[in-house]
């Protein structure tokens, strides 16, 4: 009987190995099985490809940014204008170039309306312009910075979903309005630190190669096609060029006019293509001057190859550019008088630039000036501590009377920390000041004060804290 038991119990046992190791490999494939279909059902943390979160220390940044646009434009007597991030989409196939058509987020509603994320701010400002009518005083200044969408290849400094900074004029002929702009904008990048050995802004105008255009016998209707074409000259070799000038309907020797007026790099050379008398060249010339007299004329390069790939620009344009050559456009515009008569509304005169955020932001890493120390940090001026819960109201309170009189505080919200967290925590969100109140400090109706630079600590009655 033992035998058998034991053969019966090694039987079992054998037999129960077995079992376990069925059930280990089942526990195994179960696990894996949770494993799989929790990584299932887990949303994707990065953001749509072309798109950036901004998380706090990435959103200072960003402000900081954002503040060096706004207080440049105010300083030149600008208003602060914003407009849907969607909108319809024949505002921006009306006339705007067959490049930025293809880019476009569009889609039809629920109402099976066709709609776009704008890819630029102008048209926005266009269709605003056209809403004011005659009550609109002019000239208007107008400034915004606004999200937008492009769908494009990406590279550095160019993104699908980006910021813009835009600086409009409407209402005024003359280039004083394109100075006042480009003025402008050397002031920003001397703001944060950018001179013009860093950075250039090439000029040109439309009217230039119309003229060219006009005197090779090229029908007006293709200008526009041409202008795409050229405005892709810095990044296709010469051969691609030609080529794509050949398929717009050019012939070979407009094609060959087309491509000396492109090597046209100075006012001389502008006259000698056009004649001393033509007024093209004379606007060019005054534009110079006034731009002598702001003191931006380092900044500013004559450079008959910028057109600008939108359709709508209609007299001088304008590109920012990288001295070193390492990134794209930095910003760019120009005069687009046309753009409000051809979606409908009178001809109004209108001058402006985009500015994105992100090739700025490339830029300013490039040479050290994104100021990243000062940026590391929330910046708060004081930070508030009660050491015991019973002190907690009057540590709300004293936090009340300090933000009435605009200081930054935060408040210590939870149980139990210790002084030398809060010491840590204080450094972390950049406070200036830590504020402690312990049950000593409650039954005196005062607060420690401490300056977090001297080390310096005071004890200030809480009816003079303000």
């Amino acid at each position: 009987m033992r035998a058998l038991s034991s053969t019966a119990e090694g039987g079992g046992g054998n037999g129960g190995g077995g079992r376990s190791v069925t059930t280990q490999t089942a526990n195994v494939d179960a696990k894996k099985s949770n494993a799989q279909q929790q990584q299932q059902s887990q949303i994707e943390l990065n953001p749509p490809k072309g798109t950036r979160d901004f998380p706090p220390e990435e959103m200072r940044k960003r402000n900081w940014l954002f503040d060096s646009f706004r207080q440049t434009a105010l300083l030149f007597g600008f208003e602060e204008f914003d407009a849907p991030v969607l909108e319809s989409e024949a505002l921006f196939t009306r006339k705007a170039g067959e490049e930025i058509q293809g880019q476009l987020y569009n889609f039809s509603d629920k109402g099976d309306r066709r709609v776009s994320l704008r890819p630029e701010l102008t048209p926005s400002l266009a269709r605003l312009i056209m809403q004011k009518g005659k009550s609109l005083a002019v000239p208007a200044k107008w400034f915004a910075i606004g999200q937008c969408w492009r769908y494009e290849r990406m590279t550095r400094g160019r993104r699908r979903e980006h910021y813009q900074w835009n600086m409009d004029i409407v209402g005024v002929e003359g280039v004083e309005a394109e100075v006042e702009l480009l003025s402008a904008i050397c002031h920003f990048f001397a703001s944060v630190g950018i001179t013009s050995e860093d950075v250039g802004i090439k000029v040109n105008s439309r009217k230039v190669l119309a003229r060219v255009m006009e005197k090779a016998g090229v029908p007006e209707e293709i200008f526009a096609n041409v202008c795409v074409v050229v405005d892709k000259i810095e990044k296709l070799p010469r051969e691609k060029i030609i080529e794509e000038l050949r398929e717009v309907g050019l012939n070979e020797e407009a094609t060959q006019s087309v491509l000396t007026c492109m090597e046209t790099n100075s006012l001389e050379g502008l006259k000698s293509l056009l004649g001393e008398e033509d007024e093209c060249a004379k606007e060019m010339e005054k534009l110079f001057v006034l731009a002598r007299a702001y003191g931006i004329e380092d900044w500013l390069v004559f450079d008959a190859s910028v057109v600008r790939g939108l359709a709508y620009y209609t007299g001088v344009v304008f590109e920012g550019f990288d001295r070193r050559g390492e990134l794209r456009a930095i910003c760019g515009g120009g005069r687009y008088d046309g753009l409000i008569s051809t979606l409908g509304g009178e001809y109004t005169p209108m001058v402006g630039f985009g500015f994105g955020d992100a090739v700025i932001v490339e830029l300013l890493k490039d040479r050290g000036l994104m100021p990243e120390e000062a940026l590391k940090t929330m910046n708060v001026d004081d930070v508030v501590f009660s050491m015991d819960e019973s002190c907690r109201e009057t540590a709300m309170r004293a936090a009340s009377v300090l933000r009435k009189n605009g200081r930054r505080v935060d408040v210590v919200l939870e149980d139990g920390k210790k002084s030398k967290w809060t010491f840590k925590h204080a450094e972390r969100v950049g406070a200036k000041r830590l504020l402690t109140i312990g049950k000593k400090e409650q039954e005196e109706g005062i607060v420690k004060v401490k300056n977090l630079e001297t080390r310096e600590e005071v004890d200030v009655s809480l009816d003079k804290l303000a």
